[in-house]
């Protein structure tokens, strides 16, 4: 997996959690995953490759579903509630009907 990648599955994971509504706790979880993504940034610099830029084309184009699948890869990594972990598998399991 190239840092690209992995930075694509961390924005996506970022924008997966802001669909959550139902979890009240989210604005926390999102911050987590902010600092996640600024420290991933700071240790993993891509020369001439726009963040912002990237990560607003992953906000407009990705779909739901692959947003969520990569929420659950970012909430393992930052040892997340699992009650969120629960919450985002039963709205995949529910789309996937």
């Amino acid at each position: 997996m190239t840092l690209k990648d992995e930075f694509k599955y961390l924005v996506g994971g970022y924008y997966g959690v802001m669909e959550m509504d139902e979890y009240d706790l989210k604005v926390y979880v999102m911050k987590d995953i902010e600092n996640y993504i600024r420290a991933f940034i700071a240790e993993n610099p891509i020369s001439d490759y726009d963040y912002v830029k990237e990560a607003e084309k992953i906000k407009d184009t990705m779909s739901l579903k692959t947003k969520l699948q990569d929420c659950l890869l970012v909430l393992y990594k930052i040892n997340a509630p699992m009650e969120l972990v629960f919450m985002v598998k039963k709205r995949i399991k529910e789309m996937s009907k």
